[in-house]
């Protein structure tokens, strides 16, 4: 059982933006854009670990404890091309406009980022700065309120939570780090996920 925003999702906005993007991957298949899912996750010694093998009368008990989060910004596409900043600390709209400006210098043609609307995405400094972005060839697509689905990066950050990340990965602070840096540096290599 899962819980679920779906009822309050706008069932037309939903579907407009599924065909624009399905038209931009065709694009992006095409070679006439770039095509990018973009998004924050936070990492912390609280397990994510959904459910797991354990010997009859015997319990897994994992730590839990409040610890720093580990702040992931994080651009995906199709093919699983990826790249990410670890950012120890708030992820704020300026850090994600940094984050931006720092990307919108390495495009060679017309890319598009797929983004959600986060507060930090809407903030007053965020919105000023996407005609500069656009003038760099960068444009952003906003999704629609509670469509998580149309974000492929979503997928990505459920894997690393859910099933990347090890149980040794909770026991300290350290241990989250090294697992954590280890797992973005190998998505798609050792990590992989399929979009079909």
């Amino acid at each position: 059982m899962r819980t679920s925003l779906l009822g309050k999702r706008d069932q037309e906005k939903f579907e407009i933006a599924e065909n624009e993007i399905a038209l931009l991957v065709q694009q992006q298949i095409s070679g006439t854009v770039n095509l990018y899912y973009y998004d924050e996750a936070g990492f912390t010694l609280t397990p994510k670990i959904p459910y797991a093998w354990q010997k009859k009368n015997e319990n897994i008990l994992l730590p839990s404890a409040r610890s720093k989060s580990f702040n992931v910004l994080g651009l995906l596409q199709h093919n699983g091309n990826f790249e990410s900043m670890v950012v120890d600390g708030t992820v704020n709209s300026e850090v994600i406009i940094s984050y931006f400006d720092q990307f919108a210098q390495s495009i060679t043609q017309k890319t598009w980022i797929v983004l959600d609307n986060a507060p930090t995405h809407k903030a007053k400094i965020f919105q000023e700065r996407i005609a500069y972005w656009k003038s760099k060839n960068l444009n952003l697509y906003f999704l629609p309120a509670y469509s998580p689905e149309l974000n492929l990066i979503e997928i990505l950050w459920r894997f690393i939570k859910y099933q990347w990340l090890p149980f040794s990965a909770y026991l300290n602070i350290k241990n989250l780090e090294n697992a954590l840096l280890d797992i973005l540096a190998n998505i798609g290599r050792k990590y992989q996920i399929t979009f079909v």
